[in-house]
Parts: C-alpha cells; structure tokens; sequence
C-alpha cells in the first residue's frame, strides 16, 4: 500500500465528519437563524463547555471566574451528603 492510500485512508473519516458537521450547521442556519455559541459554566459540576447561548444569556467569561468561590464539599473537608 502506498503512503498517499494510506494517509488518504487515515484522513477521509476526518473528511466526512467535517463535511457532515458543516452541512448540519448550514441546515440549522437556514432554519433558525444565526447562533450566538460561547463557553458555559456549570455550577453543579465545575466544568465549563461550549454550547449555544440564548439572546438573553451571558456567555461565561473566564476572567471573571474565581475558582475560590466555588463551593465543592470534597475540596472544604466535609463529607458528601449524597454518598451516605
């Protein structure tokens, strides 16, 4: 097998999936309109991800995080309630 099969046979998956991705947002784009897409910060959890972010709501700026503030049970020293 040659190298230029071979890397063709290692990159087409990658070809297919950004192709479908593309086509996909196209679609939503035609029918909903132009998205506003940012970094969310769920509380709960202490993660952050990207997801779309409604007109109304403010994308999370990690500027202004301050990981002091976050109150996780496991890190204070006291037992997780939901575990007993």
């Amino acid at each position: 097998m040659s190298a230029q099969i071979l890397a063709a046979v290692i990159l087409l998956p990658f070809l297919f999936v950004a192709l479908y991705a593309g086509i996909h947002e196209f679609l939503r784009f035609r029918s909903e309109g132009r998205a506003n897409y940012g970094l969310i910060f769920d509380e709960e959890t202490g993660t952050s991800y990207v997801t779309g972010i409604a007109e109304e709501e403010d994308a999370f700026d990690p500027d202004d995080f301050d990981p002091n503030d976050y109150n996780d049970p496991e890190v204070a020293g006291e037992p997780d309630e939901s575990k007993t």
